[in-house]
């Protein structure tokens, strides 16, 4: 049978949900004894789904599809939410269909960037599902970095947030931000798992960031849709934004992440000083003061 990358991470998938459960979880006895594997063993997943312990194991091990109905079944026992059913309904799509792949190099129209342009008080960029950063306004980029100044093959957000040691004390919460980032590229990328160029990015994070070995490999997925952070800026000092992705509709891969604040607040009036800073032609060289090493 044919090698199917999906499959592998469809089983991939289900034993980093079944790890995670335990027994009084999905109402099963616990005598409390010490038990080999961490969460639910196969067989108990097995037993909950109705479906037998050999086909549920072949599941795991990649090697036959899922039917929509043992679909639903595993969604149920695992206890998914939904971004984790639509994630594993792409992994388990038919084998004679798979939505084209996202290009190596996003390219972004001229009426986007000029839309991006037009936001004079609004940071803003344009990020494919790798998170590369394929566009971005002058408040985007004295929000978080020049990526301009970035060479292309490292302009990824994940990237940013595992290699460069501002990014850490920019973020209050960096290590939800950056779980939160990983999720989303794994959950954007669920119809894509053997992309070269995808898999170039996480060989080489995971090979310098244990934490990002980690948070990939635990299968975490969510949707990139909104959010508030807390980012403690260099040069405006502390900022709280509301974040929404807007999905390009001419480029369905990618997405106008948009910060804004509350007018009125604190952080608005900390966005129009930051507006007037990155406007001062003497600051136009350094929009972002921060380097960002390869």
């Amino acid at each position: 049978m044919k090698h199917d990358p999906q499959r592998d991470d469809l089983g991939a998938f289900l034993k980093a949900r079944r790890t995670e459960l335990t027994l009084t979880a999905v109402g099963l006895p616990d005598d409390g004894s010490q038990r080999r594997v961490k969460g639910l063993r196969r067989e108990e997943v097995a037993m909950l789904a109705a479906i037998s312990t050999d086909y549920y194991t072949r599941l795991e091990q990649g090697r036959i599809p899922a039917s929509p109905s043992v679909l639903a079944s595993l969604a149920r026992t695992l206890r998914l939410n939904d971004d984790q059913r639509a994630y594993m309904y792409g992994l388990a799509a038919r084998d004679d269909y798979r939505p084209p792949r996202p290009p190596s190099h996003p390219t972004v129209q001229p009426q986007l960037q000029r839309m991006l342009d037009d936001l004079a008080l609004a940071p803003a960029f344009v990020i494919g599902p790798r998170t590369e950063i394929v566009a971005w306004n002058v408040m985007g980029a004295a929000l978080i970095t020049d990526f301009g100044e970035i060479p292309e093959e490292h302009r990824y957000f994940v990237r940013l947030l595992v290699t460069d040691p501002t990014m850490r004390t920019l973020y209050a919460d960096w290590e939800e931000v950056t779980r939160l980032a990983i999720a989303q590229m794994r959950m954007h990328n669920a119809n894509s798992p053997d992309d070269a160029q995808l898999t170039r990015l996480v060989d080489e994070l995971s090979d310098r960031d244990a934490q990002f070995r980690q948070w990939w490999t635990a299968h975490h997925v969510a949707t990139r849709d909104t959010g508030t952070k807390h980012l403690r800026h260099p040069v405006v000092g502390d900022l709280y934004l509301d974040w929404n992705a807007v999905t390009w509709a001419a480029d369905p891969n990618l997405q106008m992440i948009i910060w804004s604040a509350e007018p009125g607040s604190p952080s608005h009036d900390a966005l129009r000083l930051l507006a007037t800073w990155a406007s001062d032609p003497t600051h136009a060289a350094t929009a972002s003061p921060r380097d960002v090493g390869p």
